[in-house]
């Protein structure tokens, strides 16, 4: 390679990251503007009935006290987003699953959904830590043999909504 491709390649390789971070960020701020409080007090608790639950295997309930946690033991924030997306597309499934085509909150986890597709960088596990790909390829299973809990939808996306404003507040201002 002659010496003078180096620097023109390199500006390249960074125009190109530089683009994929910014099409991140527009498709994590219209997650944010889709889970807004207005709207999930609306589709996830006012169009359900009272204390309607959703059976999810533990794992899936993703917190920020988790996302710490995993922070505190120095899982990488690839890792970690790579955990938030595939637990959270999981959730939205398991939600759009006990909803009729009919429901107004169906269109609502649809969009959702449709989102959450967009970002496609993780779907893979090669980047992850071990520890966070055992966790999603148990939440991706369904294994029945995993202990389950009952959660309303509107926490388990007020869980969603808060672990992403943690990973992506400082990369997508």
């Amino acid at each position: 390679m002659q010496r003078g491709y180096a620097p023109f390649l390199y500006f390249v390789a960074v125009l190109g990251l530089e683009a994929a971070v910014q099409e991140e960020c527009r498709i994590i701020e219209a997650l944010q503007n889709k889970l807004t409080y207005q709207q999930r007090l609306q589709y996830m608790k006012h169009y359900f009935p009272i204390n309607y639950t959703v059976n999810v295997q533990f794992e899936e309930v993703l917190r920020v006290a988790n996302i710490t946690r995993l922070r505190d033991q120095n899982v990488s924030e690839p890792s970690l987003r790579f955990l938030w997306f595939n637990v959270n597309t999981q959730v939205l499934l398991k939600i759009q699953a006990v909803l009729l085509e009919k429901h107004p909150a169906w269109e609502y986890t649809r969009d959702l959904c449709l989102l959450f597709e967009q970002l496609t960088e993780y779907e893979n596990c090669e980047q992850s830590d071990t520890n966070v790909c055992e966790v999603v390829e148990q939440v991706l299973s369904s294994d029945a043999g995993s202990s389950r809990k009952a959660v309303r939808p509107k926490a388990l996306l007020d869980n969603c909504a808060k672990v992403m404003w943690m990973l992506y507040s400082e990369s997508c201002k």
